[in-house]
């Protein structure tokens, strides 16, 4: 079956002006400012049986550090729950109009990326989540994560709905433009260092600006050779990833001989098959590289618990590295709201999504499905460990800091849901004037004072012995 593309409110052949009727007759329907209101259903399921009924498909030992991160602090706990907030956006006003989704769009999915032409680039990172949805649902967890980030910092409610509203404000205005360009313009749009230091440089710091240099040579420095040089040492004279565990766990350190040998060997067959994913060009570099090694990892927040795997491959001799990471893929957290997806795997629905989404994406990106040593059948996507990437540090940032790296958060979001959405449906809905901007400042204050309830939830679940957390 040939999945459906995820613009589906607009067939193909729909006039401009008959698409900017659409989008301001959804403005009748479900009017700008009423995005501003957050209230919980009655029937809200408890925010910790989301959580838990996620960990019962995960590798069991490792769901206490899931725990652990998430209690850390409300930030770290808004990382870990997408699938809560999905249930919560699904009784919101929605447009009518769809467009591919991050599904989980909050601002440290937003950072530095390598293009396949050794170019620094800024682009949405994750896409575990990724699934055809209302594209208000992207914008609100953004604005959330801005709130949530601001409130950390010691912001004053003043300056974290200027920060709102600039991003807000940042991806009104970007769509709007996007629905005045043609369709190649828009997906030819990118938005690299260079675009990026002469947006902002206006809008920070001196010590700001010297910051962002800092983050951008150090973000060249993590690729694959830096990741080699990092988590490998030497073995009787071959490289081996290093152990440390549990974070990061050698496969002849996880299982008897019995099982690491048959785990090892799907492992193999998982990255020789997933090369049919690639172009021909990439499938082909990617046979001149050998397996070496291979390490269990535990990865993110949310992902904690889900099978990663990362895989060491040798090409021309031990100083050519290649780190692949095999990272499992299930539903999506907006399925059971959104739709399921069209594609076969959810492997595939991440790489899709990825490639829809992103300016440009990593050479080595594809999906395989793959059976376990217990018998399941799981769906993985591929990618280097580390190429080029820079990430945001929040913590550190003051309130003009924050503002100028939201509206760059709301342009990149913008471009990303103009290649896959209706733009111009989009546009006509959100108009000229900031009705959108203004109501989505009070939606996120009020889903952040939710959020603080929920990792309330989680610790004191904790703290009660309902599940077991711990640090790593």
């Amino acid at each position: 079956m040939t999945p459906k593309h995820p613009a589906d409110s607009h067939p193909p052949h729909h006039t401009p002006a008959e698409r900017a009727a659409l989008g301001k007759a959804a403005r009748s329907a479900v009017p700008r400012s009423s995005h501003a209101d957050f209230v919980p259903s009655p029937k809200r399921t408890d925010p910790v049986d989301v959580v838990e009924g996620q960990s019962a498909t995960r590798v069991p030992e490792l769901v206490p550090i899931r725990y652990g991160r998430m209690t850390e602090s409300p930030f770290r706990f808004y990382r870990g729950a997408a699938a809560i907030m999905a249930g919560d956006l699904a009784d919101t006003p929605r447009s009518g109009i769809r467009a591919q989704l991050c599904g989980d769009a909050h601002l440290l999915n937003f950072r530095l990326l390598a293009s396949p032409e050794r170019r620094m680039m800024f682009d949405i990172n994750d896409f575990d989540e990724t699934l055809p949805g209302p594209w208000e649902w992207d914008v609100k967890r953004l604005s959330t994560s801005f709130v949530i980030a601001g409130r950390a910092n010691g912001f004053s409610t003043k300056e974290r709905a200027d920060i709102v509203r600039a991003a807000v404000r940042s991806y009104r205005e970007w769509m709007r433009r996007f629905a005045g360009l043609g369709n190649l313009p828009v997906w030819y749009t990118h938005f690299d260092e260079e675009w990026v230091r002469t947006h902002i440089a206006g809008e920070l710091s001196a010590r700001a600006r010297e910051r962002w240099s800092r983050t951008t040579a150090k973000a060249r420095t993590r690729d694959s050779l830096q990741a080699f040089a990092k988590l490998t040492h030497l073995v009787d004279g071959k490289a081996r990833i290093a152990p440390d565990p549990p974070l990061i766990t050698p496969l002849q350190e996880l299982l008897p001989d019995v099982e690491r040998g048959a785990l090892e060997k799907q492992i193999r067959r998982l990255i020789e098959r997933y090369g049919r994913s690639l172009n021909s060009d990439r499938r082909f570099l990617l046979e001149q590289y050998q397996i070496a090694d291979v390490a269990r990892k535990v990865v993110g927040v949310g992902s904690v618990g889900t099978r990663c795997w990362i895989i060491l491959l040798l090409g021309r001799d031990d100083s050519d590295p290649l780190l692949l990471q095999a990272k499992e893929a299930d539903e999506s957290v907006l399925a059971p709201f959104a739709g399921a997806s069209e594609y076969r795997t959810q492997g595939e629905r991440v790489v899709a999504g990825q490639r829809l989404m992103q300016a440009t994406s990593d050479i080595f990106l594809g999906w395989e499905r793959a059976d376990g040593i217990d018998g399941r059948r799981r769906d993985f996507y591929v990618r280097q460990l580390r190429d080029w990437k820079g990430i945001a540090e929040p913590e550190a940032m003051v309130p003009s800091g924050m503002r100028a790296f939201g509206e760059l958060c709301g342009a990149t979001l913008a471009r990303a849901h103009a290649r896959s959405g209706d733009r111009i449906a989009i546009a006509s809905y959100l108009g000229g004037g900031d009705v959108f901007d203004r109501a989505l400042v009070p939606f996120a204050e009020s889903y952040a004072d939710q959020n603080e309830k929920d990792h309330r939830a989680l610790v004191d679940a904790v703290r009660s012995g309902r599940v077991k957390a711990e640090a790593a």
